[in-house]
């Protein structure tokens, strides 16, 4: 078997999986940009809302940060794999921007 893979036939967001007599090229985890196999812990580096930890890259919690993320009265954090968004708390919904009471 000739490993095609040598030649780094992949996209920059791929890794390549040599197979009998072809290969295949297979997309990187979301938390990484470019990477050497499957999985967070073969990233070359992290993906934005992303760090590593372990060897892995792990999601960042924007909520829990220091720095306050959402900052709109009346509204709370929800983290979200590689980034968060800001929602109107319980007993609040959004007009044109603003957390009103319902």
């Amino acid at each position: 078997d000739l490993d095609e893979c040598a030649t780094s036939p992949c996209k920059d967001h791929q890794y390549c999986l040599n197979t009998d007599g072809s290969f295949l090229c297979k997309a990187c985890d979301a938390s990484c940009i470019g990477c050497t196999g499957e999985g967070s812990e073969k990233c070359k580096t992290c993906s934005p809302g992303y760090m590593k930890e372990d060897e892995k890259c792990t999601d960042i919690d924007e909520c829990n940060l220091s720095e306050k993320v959402c900052m709109k009265e009346n509204q709370d954090c929800v983290n979200t794999s590689g980034s968060y968004k800001c929602v109107c708390s319980e007993g609040f919904e959004d007009k044109d921007g603003t957390c009103v009471q319902t």
